[in-house]
């Protein structure tokens, strides 16, 4: 905003100079024109009245010495003619060529003939533009003789030109002016709605609504502030409520679920035989409602803190999970391999990849049939073609890949919604842990997608940016990708 206002005042003040000076330019190199031209008629006049006198009586060396004179105090040249042509002085020694062509120049040829009107004339002498007056001598009825006069222009030329640098160095001065004043009044104008965009910045960003003030800046300025204050404050409201919903519903849901559970269990003793199994599943669903609180839990810390990403450790995270969740995959007869190559540590919140792998693994040991495998496994990812002194950081890619029987295209887009779950999904989900995955990846600048697995099952790719700019190798500036050197072998569950 502050430069189109800048940018306009300019051009109205570059229309402004442009309407002033070159008109004025203009009439002040037409003044000068014409104030030599009278300036030359009158030394004409004045030399063929003493012409005239020195002619009659018989003073033709007074002429001369008139004529040089005159050219001296002009700057110019001086010649007298006699009726029938012939050169009668001169301030100025002339050849043959330019004394024969003097009678029947178009100046001389209409003094000669006695016209009361002097004939002007610009022409190029010796390289030098010259301008040419003739007056006749005598009376313009007889005309004895004719006087020419011919002045440079380069003087008025000069004088001009001295203007024109003159009336373009005061534009440019105003124009300066112009600059500093526009550019004050500009950041003032615009100081409104600047403090909107930085406000806007800071909502964006999730920070809390900071309100501006509505007290300056034109109406429609404080109109948009007042708007968005409005918003602010209904979104603020909306967001806290949701997070105040979510986080005493989960925390209030708990200890009744707790309640709820132990009492089916005490239940166990007293009933019969063929109702155990509808108590088992009584409790297999209080459970699953238990970890839906948990989930709605964890979403809504995640909403509320909002931590600053940092550098972590992501093998070392995965060797961590690996050793925790290799007991429970035993149980199930499903194997844990690992593949952490070095990939150095990545940006994420504090406590992230561990949930992103909880909740990673959680889903894949239940998708997996007895006897299957699942990966665990980092790549280090580098643009392709990346320049040589490029010091974006890549990104790491976190795989987590099981043998079941995967998801759909339709399935896969839709499995980031919150309680959404694959019709032929295991029981025991809630519909929540892909959803969190993507939160947590996306706080610190992550991304989470799905790909069907070679093997037939899910592929869960978790990218994460990497917390520092990769080594300038050969490898890393031809573009090449894939798989890291493992310097660890695959760990077997």
């Amino acid at each position: 905003m502050t430069r189109r206002l800048l940018l306009s005042y300019l051009s109205l003040a570059a229309l402004v100079l442009l309407g002033l000076e070159v008109p004025l330019g203009f009439l002040y190199s037409r003044a000068e024109r014409e104030r030599i031209v009278t300036s030359a008629n009158d030394e004409a006049a004045s030399v063929a009245s003493y012409a005239e006198l020195s002619l009659a009586a018989g003073r033709q060396d007074a002429l001369v010495a008139r004529a040089v004179h005159c050219a001296e105090r002009t700057g110019g040249q001086v010649v007298v003619l006699h009726a029938d042509g012939t050169l009668l002085a001169a301030s100025h020694r002339l050849s043959d060529t330019e004394e024969r062509s003097l009678p029947s120049r178009p100046e001389v040829v209409a003094a000669l003939s006695g016209r009361a009107a002097t004939d002007v004339r610009t022409s190029t002498i010796g390289g030098v533009r010259r301008l040419s007056v003739a007056a006749p001598v005598g009376h313009p009825e007889r005309a004895q003789g004719a006087v020419r006069i011919t002045l440079p222009t380069q003087q008025v030329h000069g004088r001009v030109h001295r203007v024109w640098l003159g009336l373009g160095l005061a534009g440019l001065a105003v124009l300066t002016g112009v600059v500093a004043v526009a550019f004050a009044f500009a950041r003032w104008a615009g100081r409104p709605i600047r403090r909107l965009e930085e406000a806007t910045h800071r909502l964006a960003d999730g920070s809390r609504p900071a309100f501006v003030q509505v007290t300056s800046g034109p109406p429609e300025v404080r109109s948009l502030a007042i708007a968005f204050n409005g918003t602010a404050a209904r979104l603020e409201h909306l967001l806290a409520s949701q997070r105040a919903f979510a986080g005493e519903a989960s925390h209030q849901l708990k200890t009744p679920l707790s309640a709820l559970r132990l009492r089916l269990e005490s239940l166990e003793p007293d009933i019969t035989r063929r109702a155990r199994p509808g108590l088992a599943a009584a409790v297999t669903e209080t459970d699953r409602l238990a970890r839906l609180v948990e989930g709605l839990l964890a979403m809504a810390r995640l909403e509320e803190d909002a931590a600053t990403p940092g550098p972590v450790d992501v093998g070392a995270v995965c060797a961590e999970r690996h050793r925790a969740w290799a007991p429970l995959f035993e149980r199930g007869d499903v194997s844990l391999v690992l593949f952490a190559g070095s990939v150095g540590p990545v940006l994420a919140l504090p406590g992230a990849v561990e949930q992103i792998l909880d909740n990673l693994l959680s889903n894949a040991l239940r998708a997996s049939p007895a006897g299957s495998t699942v990966t665990m496994e980092l790549r280090l990812h580098t643009p392709a073609r990346r320049p040589f002194r490029d010091s974006r950081p890549c990104r790491v890619d976190l795989h987590v890949t099981d043998e079941g029987p995967g998801m759909t295209t339709e399935q896969r887009a839709r499995a980031f919604d919150r309680f959404w779950r694959a019709p032929d999904a295991p029981k025991g989900g809630t519909g929540l842990g892909l959803s969190l995955v993507q939160r947590l990846a996306q706080a610190g600048g992550g991304e989470v997608t799905l790909h069907p697995a070679a093997t037939g099952g899910l592929d869960a790719v978790v990218h994460l940016p990497s917390a520092e700019p990769p080594p300038h190798s050969p490898d890393h500036d031809s573009g090449t990708q894939g798989r890291p050197k493992r310097k660890a072998p695959a760990l077997p569950a």
